[in-house]
């Protein structure tokens, strides 16, 4: 049976004709589907799912998608392996299960059913009016059922979720017994949880490998994974004596089977040359033991996130690697989770570098954007989105960017715990032209880095302006900028080609004008906030009453000062 879509002024893809593979009931004019595992139509086949995520820590819930632009759409095949009486399957803000936007199959005990529902702010459950989960088929196999629906990006309906470039926050939840109607569905009282991914790849085309390629695999050593929520774990490996330059062209993570759900993402770094050696080390990361010279390792070679495929450079670039003046030792950093706290599991996972002895045209070079590690540049706490901006000038990159510019294929953005958006942009004679990379839905605990959908040029004279949004309703006093995990960064590593001198492109506001700042509130307020130059800025802060009036000109302080320009070789060298 078909039922037609009314056809609505939307600026969308129309809404094709929408078929229902079996009889259907009306119910509150929405079609509910019965789930018949004889489903009719083009199933897509396995090898047709490039993406693969575990949603669950069990791994009781396998995602798999691919994303078609053409349709703009994405296709989903969920299997589940432990069917009870049916599952959520949805997208929110930022994981809640409140606001949400859902596909529900459920099961009476006698009939299944497959419907595109929401969640009031209360999280009780409705059916959506305009079904935009469309279910293309299911099938048993041995290893459970797999359940294949589409969503489309945008579905013009202001219950659903827009899906967008940068990270999703899925939600899932098992029933655990029947249940009479969607309705009557308690959220509260569902064994469910959240998975972060990027659902839209970029759609690129692999460059061809050379075939003299090699691969090496820097992995845990059969480690066990402690038995704690998280872990970061640290072990330090080393290339070869005298391995002279490679290029890197692409790398992979290799998770060792049955772990999926636990390894969370991984970083590769390189150390420090200024250092003959490291010591050995291979433990968690804040451990006493670890030797503090390991601090000196943060030269990013790869890293890899949950979700994440290969990671493949541009043909004409490679990330140079050994050779003088590059240091051998690596240090290899995993960060766990594992929320059922699993003893004695043992862990060999790692990445693999594909390397070649015939360099490509150029290096490729990465450079830090956004705000310097400050604590001039802070955030008045209960805030619920305070936005700071640091900026790459259009005088440093005229001094430091060749004239043919350079090419941004990738990107890596970061903040702390109260980072919630980042976003790059490009701006030529004062005019933004172009997003170079941009996360709405921004998480901390998700930081992978991204390759384009299109390289980005930049040349002399253009500026990068990084803007990052804040959310610190939990804390009762400022946060600082700085480099502990309660203070804030606003960073986006890009990773582009051909490699400059130019390591550091980033801002602050200008320490005079704050010192104003503080002045002016204490002139403003009774409370004495203490201005002595012994006190530090931090301090400052600390003691600021965050009465409306602080924060305004607070805000009014970072959008109008002038700001102290950091355009850097290396980490302490400048531009003149």
């Amino acid at each position: 049976s078909m039922q037609p879509s009314g056809s609505k002024p939307c600026s969308c893809p129309s809404l094709k004709l929408r078929e229902v593979a079996s009889m259907y009931f009306t119910m509150i004019a929405v079609f509910l589907v019965i789930l018949v595992v004889a489903l009719q139509g083009s199933v897509p086949r396995g090898n047709d799912f490039p993406y693969k995520v575990p949603l669950d820590p069990q791994g009781l819930l396998e995602l798999s998608w691919n994303v078609s632009y053409p349709e703009q759409a994405v296709n989903f095949q969920l299997l589940i392996k432990d069917l009870r009486f049916g599952l959520l399957f949805g997208m929110s803000d930022r994981g809640e299960f409140e606001n949400a936007d859902l596909a529900v199959l459920w099961s009476d005990g006698h009939n299944s059913y497959f419907g595109d529902a929401w969640s009031d702010a209360k999280g009780q459950l409705h059916m959506d009016s305009q079904q935009d989960y469309q279910l293309l088929g299911a099938r048993k196999a041995p290893e459970g059922l797999y359940l294949l629906f589409r969503r489309p990006f945008s579905t013009c309906d202001p219950k659903d979720y827009l899906i967008e470039d940068g990270t999703v926050h899925l939600i899932y939840g098992i029933l655990e017994k029947p249940v009479h109607s969607l309705q009557a569905i308690n959220i509260s009282a569902i064994h469910g949880g959240l998975q972060r991914v990027q659902l839209l790849k970029p759609n690129i085309t692999i460059p061809e490998l050379p075939s003299d390629m090699k691969t090496m695999e820097i992995t845990a050593p059969d480690v066990v994974i402690p038995s704690q929520e998280t872990t970061y774990w640290c072990y330090m490996a080393e290339l070869p004596e005298d391995f002279p330059k490679h290029h890197i062209i692409m790398y992979e993570p290799v998770i060792t089977a049955g772990n999926e759900a636990l390894v969370h993402h991984m970083e590769v770094f390189q150390c420090a040359a200024e250092f003959d050696s490291f010591p050995h080390y291979n433990g968690p990361c804040d451990s006493k033991m670890k030797p503090d010279r390991l601090n000196y390792c943060r030269h990013v070679l790869a890293a890899w996130a949950m979700g994440a495929q290969a990671f493949y450079y541009p043909e004409e670039a490679g990330l140079a690697f050994g050779g003088p003046g590059s240091s051998r030792y690596l240090r290899l950093e995993i960060h766990y989770h594992n929320p059922l706290v699993f003893k004695g599991r043992r862990d060999s996972s790692g990445i693999r570098l594909y390397y070649t002895a015939t360099l490509r045209r150029h290096d490729a070079g990465i450079m830090e954007l956004g705000l310097v590690y400050t604590p001039v540049m802070a955030i008045p706490p209960g805030e619920d989105s305070f936005i700071l901006t640091g900026y790459c000038t259009d005088k440093c990159t005229q001094l430091a960017l060749p004239a043919a510019g350079i090419r941004i294929f990738a990107s890596q953005l970061h903040t702390h715990l109260a980072g919630r958006k980042v976003v790059t942009v490009l701006s030529r004679d004062g005019r933004e032209r172009q997003v170079v990379n941009s996360d709405g839905h921004y998480s901390p605990h998700f930081q992978e880095i991204r390759m384009l959908k299109e390289v980005v040029a930049v040349f002399p004279g253009d500026e990068l302006i990084t803007t990052c949004t804040y959310n610190t309703e939990d804390r009762s006093r400022a946060t600082v900028g700085g480099f502990g995990i309660l203070e804030e960064m606003c960073v986006n590593y890009v990773h582009y080609y051909p490699q400059t001198q130019l390591e550091l492109c980033k801002s602050a506001v200008d320490p005079g004008y704050l010192h104003r700042y503080f002045n002016l509130v204490n002139r403003f307020n009774d409370e004495e906030v203490c201005m002595c130059p012994q006190v530090s800025v931090p301090q400052q802060f600390f003691s600021i009453p965050w009465n409306t009036f602080n924060r305004d000109v607070l805000k009014s302080l970072y959008a109008f000062a002038p700001i102290s320009m950091h355009c850097n070789k290396s980490s302490a060298v400048r531009f003149p």
